[in-house]
């Protein structure tokens, strides 16, 4: 990796689809650039509407690209839903090098190695997560580079999915004009970004609560070891504000993101609003009160499905507690709620870079640090059988004198968006 590189993620969800835009110095990451578009063509975390996802993709992009200046012709693009199961496998090679001393080579044939697997025909492989290395059977390894020895093992997880959502994925961002520099499963980039080294050992449960779908992932003794996702999310909460106060589905979006509170006590009832109703031209008031009383029960089954579902995937109280991400988790209360349901330790984690605070961004942002550490050296996933591009550089940046702005110039083209 060069000293100055650009890595971009594209994370597509169900409310709103994100470009971010990473700069990479000397090992450190910066966020200089970030696209956000309304989703158009996605429901409960799935691709509905192949035409209208290509233009929000365009959208969110060419949002990004006006506030940085540069052209992006490639991205790191999440990968989440249902379809995604983790399946343990075990790769062997024997070590090259004439003076056995382990090298990137031998690391790449032995991961390759633990891939070849018996799949059905309709599913596919999205990635590979080493849990541990073996050298000549010493158990426990990290990172095997430099080591001396002859037999080299892996003990990995490959990440699988269903063959037709991964293609339909892969069509949708190439119809946007970019071509995928690898698929990195969501809840494993986002757990990169909002998990400590001790979470992710003692063990943490990883929530990210989108508008259309939750994902849940586990993570235990360092390793991701089980994942998956329910087809409930904030949508939901809109959706019974739009039945309780009578009105239109965007309304009552509108009304959730400025006046929502998950918890009645701690709602204003001084805090009015006034909202039109389907089939009446008169406005009616309402307080916060009444609109905390419609969303407080369906948080509270959101968090009861939660802990009922990592129940069923085996995993009880564990020490690490809940984590929370994604957009619905910013609404005031959410934790409150949480804590009481699932009735252990929960914090909301919010990415810590300039312009990205905000629990929504976690997976964008977890992906840009999970390619910077473990993709940069790597091919670009099978998902997508290309050859790989000469320089593995994630985004391919086109900069010319007048394409390139300087400090002062960059801050005032930011500073334009919201004026």
């Amino acid at each position: 990796m060069s000293s100055n590189d650009i890595i971009v993620s594209l994370d597509i969800g169900t409310s709103k689809v994100r470009a971010i835009i990473g700069e990479v110095v000397n090992g450190s990451i910066n966020i200089i650039g970030v696209g956000s578009a309304d989703s158009e063509g996605m429901r409960k975390g799935a691709i509905v509407d192949i035409d209208q996802t290509v233009q929000s993709i365009r959208s969110a992009v060419d949002h990004a690209e006006r506030m940085v200046g540069i052209t992006i012709d490639e991205v790191y693009v999440a990968i989440t839903g249902n379809h995604i199961l983790l399946q343990s496998s075990h790769g062997v090679v024997a070590v090259s090098n004439e003076d056995r001393e382990i090298g990137d080579e031998d690391i790449d044939r032995v991961i390759q190695a633990s891939r070849v697997i018996a799949l059905p025909p309709e599913r596919e492989i999205i990635g590979v997560v080493p849990k541990q290395y073996l050298v000549d059977g010493q158990e426990g390894i990290h990172d095997p580079r430099g080591m001396i020895g002859v037999r080299l093992e892996v003990e990995a997880s490959i990440i699988t999915g269903a063959k037709t959502s991964i293609h339909n994925l892969l069509r949708v961002v190439d119809k946007a004009g970019l071509k995928v520099s690898g698929l990195i499963l969501s809840s494993l980039a986002a757990g990169q970004l909002a998990l400590s080294k001790d979470e992710k050992s003692i063990g943490t449960v990883l929530v990210d609560v989108g508008a259309g779908a939750t994902t849940i992932a586990v993570f235990e003794n360092g390793n991701l070891v089980a994942t998956t996702t329910i087809p409930i999310g904030g949508e939901f909460i809109t959706n019974d504000i739009a039945i309780g106060l009578r009105t239109q589905v965007d309304a009552a979006e509108r009304i959730k993101l400025k006046y929502g509170c998950a918890v009645v006590e701690d709602a204003a009832g001084d805090q009015l609003f006034k909202v039109t109703r389907i089939g009446s031209n008169v406005d009616k008031e309402f307080s916060q009160i009444d609109l905390a009383n419609i969303i407080e029960p369906r948080v509270q089954e959101i968090f009861q499905l939660i802990r009922a579902e990592v129940q069923r995937l085996g995993y009880g109280e564990l020490p690490g507690g809940y984590v929370l991400t994604g957009g619905t988790v910013s609404m005031p209360g959410m934790l409150a709620v949480a804590q009481q349901e699932l009735e252990t330790s929960v914090r909301i984690a919010v990415p810590d870079f300039i312009g990205v605070r905000d629990p929504s961004f976690t997976s964008g942002v977890g992906i840009i640090q999970f390619a910077a550490k473990y993709m940069r050296s790597r091919q670009p996933s099978a998902a997508r059988k290309t050859t790989p591009p000469a320089k593995t550089s994630a985004a391919k940046v086109k900069k010319t004198p007048a394409d390139k702005p300087g400090v002062f110039e960059r801050f005032k083209n930011w500073l334009s968006e919201f004026i």
